[in-house]
C-alpha cells in the first residue's frame, strides 16, 4: 500500500499504509547534505539542521521540542553525506501535528542570533565529543583517505574554524538554496491514509513556491589512489581500518558486494570474526562495512585491537579477502548469508521508522519504490561464481588504503 502524489510546487509525498500498527513515522527528507557544502563552510548543512530547532515564525524552542513529547511521540533530525531529514513518531491519531511539526522546521525557522550563538558551542563540543571516540575519529580519517580534498570526505558535522565563521545571513541563504520543494520529499509510514496525509502536508507547504533553478550539483569524485596513514594519540588501544573505494548505489553489482560484506563481517558468524577475533583472540570488535552513494562508494575493515598485532591482523583479513578469491564459496554459507540478509529486510519492516527511511531514500536515490520481493530477489540471485569473480578483482590487497590509529608511547 505505497502511494506517491506530486505537489504543484513539486514536492514529493509518499506514504505506506500499515493497518496492524497504532503509530506512525514522518520524515521530511532533503535531497543535500553535507558533501553539497562549501569548503569555507563545512558542516553547515548539519548545522541548519540544528539550528531551524530554536525558532520557527510559528514557535519558540520550547514549543517546538514540547509539541510531539506532549502527546507521547518524539522529533529528531540527522544529515548525512547526501540528505538531511526531519522526522516525527507519535500515535496515529497525532499525523496532523507529527506532520505540522517537521515541515514547519523546514518552511519557516528564523535562526535567532543568540541561539546561533550558543550552538556553535553545542557542535564545537560535539566535534570534540567525535575527536575523543577512537572508532568516530579513525572513521573520519578514512573518509579522507579515500577521498582526499573533496567535500564527501569531509566530516559532516565540519571543522571548529568552519562552524565558528558561520552567520546568520549563511544559514538563511543555505535554506533558500537548498531547502526548495523540488528537492523535497515527505515520507510516511504507519496507520494512516495517503489523503489525510496529503491534506497535511498542502497545508504546510501552500506557501512555499519552485525556484526554477535547478538542484544542486554533487561535486565530481576525483581518482582513488591506495594510501596509507598512521596517527598517534594518547589512547590504550589500536584501531585499523582497511578500505578502498566501493561501487555506487546503481551498481548492477550492488546485491554481489552485500553478501560479500555479509560473508566476511557480518555478524559474529561472520569470517573475519571467527577468524581474528574467535580463533585468535586479537581484538573484541571487527566487523567489515559497505557505503553506497549516488555516484561513488566505499568498502572496509575496521578491527580495534592491541597495536602489536595490527601487522598480523592485516595479513588475517588479506588471506580472508584471498581464500573468497580462490575458493568458491559453499552452497551452505551462501545460503546462511542469504538468509542473514534476508531476516535483516524482514526485521526491518517491524519499524515504522525504517519503512519511512526506506522510502524518504528510494525516491531520492532512484525515484521510484522498489519493492522488498524485488530486493530479496536480486539477493537470492547472486551465484557463487559471481561472488569469486567479483572478489578476485575486488578485494585485491594493492587496492585498499590502511589508516591506523596508534597509542603513543
Amino acid at each position: 500500500m505505497i502511494t506517491k502524489t506530486t505537489l504543484e510546487n513539486g514536492v514529493r509525498v509518499l506514504s505506506e499504509a500499515v493497518s496492524s500498527v497504532r503509530s506512525i513515522a514522518i520524515g521530511v527528507w532533503i535531497d543535500s547534505g553535507s558533501r553539497n557544502d562549501p569548503e569555507h563552510q563545512a558542516g553547515i548543512s548539519h548545522f541548519v539542521e540544528h539550528t531551524v530547532f530554536k525558532g520557527t515564525a510559528k514557535r519558540r524552542m520550547h514549543q517546538i521540542a514540547s509539541r510531539m513529547e506532549s502527546v507521547g511521540g518524539y522529533m529528531n533530525a540527522f544529515t548525512s553525506k547526501e540528505h538531511t531529514c526531519y522526522f516525527a513518531r507519535a500515535l496515529d491519531s497525532y499525523l496532523a501535528r507529527g506532520v505540522d511539526s517537521t515541515c514547519d522546521l523546514v518552511v519557516s525557522p528564523v535562526f535567532p542570533e543568540r541561539e546561533i550563538e550558543k550552538e556553535k558551542g553545542v557542535v564545537l563540543e560535539e566535534i570534540k565529543m567525535y575527536e575523543d571516540t577512537p572508532d568516530e575519529y579513525i572513521a573520519d580519517r578514512f573518509e579522507s583517505v579515500i577521498y582526499p580534498a573533496q567535500s564527501i570526505g569531509r566530516p559532516i558535522i565540519g571543522y571548529p574554524r568552519t562552524i565558528s565563521r558561520l552567520r546568520r545571513e549563511d544559514l538563511c541563504e543555505y535554506v533558500d538554496k537548498e531547502y526548495t520543494p523540488d528537492q523535497i520529499v515527505v515520507a510516511a509510514a504507519g496507520n494512516l491514509s495517503h489523503k489525510s496525509l496529503l491534506k497535511s502536508v498542502e497545508t504546510a507547504f501552500q506557501g512555499l513556491r519552485p525556484t526554477g533553478l535547478k538542484g544542486p550539483e554533487k561535486p565530481d569524485i576525483s581518482p582513488y589512489k591506495p594510501t596509507e596513514l598512521s596517527v598517534t594519540r594518547p589512547i590504550q588501544q589500536g584501531h585499523l581500518i582497511l578500505g578502498r573505494r566501493g561501487i555506487t548505489i546503481h551498481s548492477k553489482q550492488r546485491a554481489v558486494l552485500e553478501i560479500i560484506n555479509t560473508i566476511l563481517g557480518g555478524g559474529s558468524s561472520s569470517r573475519l570474526n571467527q577468524r581474528i577475533r574467535e580463533r585468535y583472540g586479537f581484538c573484541y570488535s571487527v566487523y567489515s562495512f559497505l557505503n553506497m552513494y549516488s555516484d561513488c562508494g566505499d568498502f572496509g575493515v575496521y578491527v580495534g585491537l592491541d597495536a602489536t598485532r595490527i601487522e598480523r591482523s592485516i595479513r588475517l583479513i588479506f588471506r580472508e579477502f584471498d581464500r573468497l578469491a580462490q575458493t568458491p564459496v559453499s552452497n551452505q554459507a551462501l545460503n546462511r548469508a542469504k538468509g542473514q540478509a534476508r531476516g535483516g529486510i524482514a526485521l526491518g519492516l517491524e519499524s515504522m521508522s525504517n519503512r519511512m527511511a526506506r522510502l524518504g531514500k528510494q525516491e531520492l536515490y532512484f525515484g521510484k519504490i522498489t519493492s522488498m520481493d524485488e530486493i530479496i530477489a536480486e539477493l537470492e540471485a547472486v551465484t557463487t561464481d559471481e561472488i569469486q569473480s567479483f572478489a578476485a578483482e575486488f578485494l585485491r590487497p594493492e587496492k585498499f588504503s590502511r589508516v591506523m590509529l596508534v597509542p603513543s608511547a
